[in-house]
């Protein structure tokens, strides 16, 4: 718990010098130590009180100051909605984990967009990414205009210098950066890759638990936020702005990581996906993989997701005389979905840490052979699935495949084969 503040939503305050956050006040006439009062707002003004979204951040220069003429950066694999480049004929996708390349990348460079849906110039939708890095941003900067980032951390460690303070995360752990919040992304050793789900709708939040009540899934105690500390630092850098579907780059002379204090509910966090309390069945059938989910990105129809985030972690499988993976189904939701590590019980072949599969709107999937023949015969005993982390970015929108995934050397051409041992076992005389 050093360096962090715990509770989700929460009105946290910090300060990294004594005195530095005003008493009583947001924006004095003069602030102490000479800082700059400056207000990052996360929802319009007149937002319900629930749902606003703001943070007051007393920082040694304004942000107007870190930014000055901005170019546009060339094309990259990381593109925005809509995006159209690619048109792959409908069916189930899956990919092999993307090798991190030899040359050196940055999260700046390494982020290869693998799907998106919706309309950045919206604000509604998503893209969902990989990041295949193998080298820390060093006087390099960047906030993202166009939604906040939620990172899954799959193979590497992390260090998130932000405005707002420091974040470690390892693997089995998921950092959000919220929109308009400054960063710069360090390795914590000589590679990582991990997925990224960029959320241009509304912010993430905890889903409503309804009959479950008012503990398990992701509990609020369990996400932590920085407290503060800053970078006092006079030298050349970049700073990388993500805005309506492009990057641009503005040359500084210092670090834009100046925030001495702040206070407000608008700020970046972390989660532990192993303290998921995941809920299910006791006694028979399978429950909708909703139970799972950890954030939800609401929309403007209510119970229906811009993003959902759903994780299926160690979890024990109890019910009897039922079929235990998942079943076979057509959804209207959109399901992008990644392995963290271990194995996923509907696909125990071809699905594997750092892969990736996607299963779009209405179109069928479910259990492979493999998986059906084990669930359709073995001894009902209980189980425990442990040693096992996958997740969905489950979204309202169909998703769209970029030109760089669809021409990826990792995409499986022989992944629908996976069903084809599914034989006609219908015997009208054996009820």
């Amino acid at each position: 718990m050093d360096g962090y503040q715990s509770g989700f939503g929460n009105g946290f305050e910090t300060e990294a010098l004594p005195g530095a956050l005003p008493v009583g006040r947001n924006s004095p006439q003069r602030c102490a130590y000479g800082l700059y009062a400056e207000q990052l707002s996360g929802s319009p003004f007149t937002a319900p009180r629930i749902s606003n979204e703001r943070s007051w951040l007393y920082r040694i220069r304004p942000s107007v100051a870190h930014g000055g003429r901005f170019v546009k950066c060339p094309p990259s694999n990381w593109r925005s909605a809509p995006d159209d480049e690619c048109d792959l004929p409908i069916g189930p996708l899956r990919w092999d984990p993307m090798p991190i390349p030899a040359e050196p990348r940055s999260l700046l460079d390494g982020m290869c967009t693998v799907t998106s849906g919706g309309d950045v110039g919206t604000h509604t939708g998503f893209a969902n990414h990989v990041y295949l890095i193998n080298r820390s941003m060093r006087s390099e900067y960047l906030y993202n205009a166009d939604g906040e980032m939620l990172f899954v951390l799959q193979y590497g460690e992390l260090r998130f210098w932000t405005e707002f303070g420091i974040i470690d995360a390892e693997p089995g752990e998921i950092v959000v950066i919220p929109r308009g919040v400054k960063f710069r992304l360090e390795l914590g050793g000589d590679s990582a890759r991990g997925y990224v789900c960029e959320n241009y709708g509304g912010t993430f939040t905890l889903p409503e638990r309804g009959p479950i009540g008012a503990n398990c899934l992701a509990n609020p105690r369990d996400f932590l936020t920085p407290v503060a500390a800053y970078q006092d630092r006079d030298e050349p850098s970049a700073m990388f702005v993500r805005w309506g579907g492009s990057l641009w780059r503005s040359e500084i002379g210092h670090s834009p990581l100046d925030v001495v204090a702040w206070h407000g509910n608008y700020a970046p966090y972390k989660y532990d996906l192993r303290r998921f309390s995941p809920v299910g069945p006791l006694l028979f059938d399978h429950a909708d993989p909703s139970i799972f989910t950890v954030l939800t990105g609401p929309s403007e129809t209510p119970g229906t997701a811009n993003v959902d985030f759903v994780v299926f972690p160690d979890r024990w499988m109890v019910s009897e005389n039922t079929f235990r993976p998942p079943w076979y189904h057509m959804n209207v939701m959109s399901e992008f979905m990644g392995l963290i590590y271990g194995v996923y019980d509907a696909k125990p072949q071809g699905f594997v840490p750092g892969g990736i599969s996607l299963h779009n709107c209405m179109l069928p999937h479910g259990p492979d052979t493999e998986a059906f023949a084990h669930a359709s015969t073995v001894e009902l005993a209980p189980a425990k699935l442990e040693g096992t982390m996958a997740f969905m970015f489950e979204t309202r929108f169909p998703q769209r495949v970029s030109r760089f995934a669809s021409s990826s050397p990792q995409l499986q051409a022989d992944y629908a084969d996976c069903w084809l041992g599914l034989e006609k076992r219908f015997d009208p005389t054996q009820p």
